[in-house]
């Protein structure tokens, strides 16, 4: 991420905290289906992420392209339009991260949305038809979304369901893996959060679980457990939180041996 992408989604980030409870499900609905038409419309795209243009004409061109959607998604769409951006795809992932993150900030105290990602995104990595499904490129989006629908109907709130619905209809080139794994982060930092993803053999017993997490809180502070079963790293485990990696799977420590045999 270059400087000045970093600077323009600060602003972005900072003008939803300020509209506070005006900006809610349906502001970032907006901001979705305003960042698939920038994804659509090559000119757009590149007027809006042009670093030399006017910043007061681009917000200008904004208000007129996207009137008819709601006044906290049209000031958010401003406010990105008018910044200083590194690339053009800066522009449509800074479109979906205030959307996930203004869903994140509006929903109500009792929806666990975090949790509702973690769920799904297990329930694809566990099944390789589903995920296929959904990363297929030959499906159409609208075709996928639909479901993503039928699937979550009835066992997430609708909070997960647009975040989990616009991952398939603008993936931007990432699996639906990543895709799910970087909303989740969002979400979670936007609570002030952060996920720790454990990797082992076997579920972990509910204490052990309990031990790991408040360990790794008194490092990254505040964060909640994302434990994946993968049977290929045989025994240790492997815990990931942001860049930051520690493994201690016995097939990392093979894996290790054999290459200090054939050096």
């Amino acid at each position: 991420m270059g400087s000045a992408t970093r600077e323009a989604l600060a602003r972005s980030v900072s003008a939803l905290s300020d509209l506070g409870s005006k900006a809610d499900l349906a502001t970032a609905e907006d901001l979705f289906a305003a960042g698939r038409v920038v994804a659509d419309s090559a000119q757009l795209r590149a007027v809006i992420s042009d670093p030399s243009a006017d910043p007061q004409g681009k917000a200008a061109l904004v208000k007129r392209v996207f009137a008819s959607l709601s006044a906290p998604a049209v000031e958010l769409l401003t406010v990105i339009a008018s910044g200083r951006w590194s690339a053009q795809e800066d522009v449509l992932a800074a479109i979906e991260e205030v959307g996930i993150r203004a869903i994140a900030a509006s929903a109500p105290r009792n929806v666990d949305i975090v949790s509702e990602l973690l769920v799904f995104g297990g329930a694809v990595t566990s099944d390789a038809q589903l995920e296929l499904a959904l990363r297929s490129k030959l499906a159409a989006p609208e075709a996928k979304a639909a479901l993503v629908g039928r699937l979550l109907d009835g066992k997430a709130s609708p909070q997960t369901v647009a975040i989990a619905r616009q991952l398939v209809l603008q993936p931007r080139g990432r699996g639906i893996r990543e895709s799910l794994r970087e909303a989740t982060r969002l979400v979670a930092a936007q609570g002030g959060h952060t996920i720790a993803t454990v990797v082992t053999a076997r579920p972990l017993p509910a204490e052990q679980a309990e031990r790991l997490r408040a360990a790794l809180s008194g490092t990254y502070g505040d964060l909640t457990l994302n434990e994946v079963v993968d049977p290929a790293v045989l025994g240790g485990l492997r815990v990931q939180v942001g860049d930051d990696v520690i493994d201690g799977t016995v097939a990392s420590r093979l894996t290790d041996l054999r290459l200090q045999l054939a050096g």
